[in-house]
């Protein structure tokens, strides 16, 4: 029975998690940030349409709900339920991407995977942003940056922890990021994905 206590740590989860700061912002400024840019409703989004400022706030408000899901959940059931922590970090993703009251359209989970890898262990989370600007830097793509750490943590977190179920409950994460970026992946073939460099020259900014 206690198991059951997983279902309201998801729900929770993804409600906080769906909480979409992105669209708060580019409401205040009168347009809807899923039409504009790429239109996905995270950090990137957030600085190629409004700039650097709005993208450092969403991505700092998308951290701290999942890493708020993760350490909540640990700290009240940790020693009740096998890896909860993660499940709720992973839930809080699924409710980033997948908003229910703005259509299922959200972000694409980065920095909500990276606050809940912060909490699950600091160690990875530090590796995983060395991971994210680095192939980032080389390659001039957030996406293939993204999608490279999110490789690595499960793996690293069931090495570093000796817990094959942890690193695949957190593997869930990286499979629906995977499915989101498709459409980035289909503009980098095509040479029409906004890159770092051309996000830095303000590049698809809303004015």
């Amino acid at each position: 029975m206690k198991y059951l206590l997983y279902l309201p740590v998801i729900l929770i989860s993804y409600a906080i998690g769906s909480m979409s700061m992105a669209h708060f912002l580019s409401g205040r400024k009168g347009f809807d940030i899923r039409e504009k840019g790429s239109g996905n409703m995270g950090a990137s989004n957030a600085m190629i349409t409004m700039g650097w400022g709005a993208g450092v706030i969403t991505a700092l408000f998308d951290m701290a709900k999942a890493a708020l899901c993760v350490f909540a959940a640990d700290r009240l059931l940790g020693e009740t339920l096998p890896c909860v922590g993660a499940v709720a970090g992973v839930a809080a993703i699924i409710g980033h991407i997948f908003p229910f009251y703005l259509q299922f359209k959200g972000g694409k989970g980065l920095a909500c995977f990276l606050g809940m890898t912060l909490v699950l262990d600091w160690r990875v989370f530090l590796g995983a942003l060395v991971i994210v600007a680095a192939i980032t830097l080389i390659t001039d793509y957030i996406a293939i940056g993204t999608l490279t750490a999110a490789i690595a943590v499960p793996i690293a977190l069931s090495i570093l922890h000796r817990n094959v179920l942890l690193g695949v409950i957190v593997f869930i994460g990286p499979v629906i990021m995977f499915i989101k970026h498709r459409d980035n992946f289909k503009r980098i073939k095509e040479g029409t994905e906004i890159g770092f460099i051309r996000a830095r020259k303000g590049e698809g900014r809303v004015k």
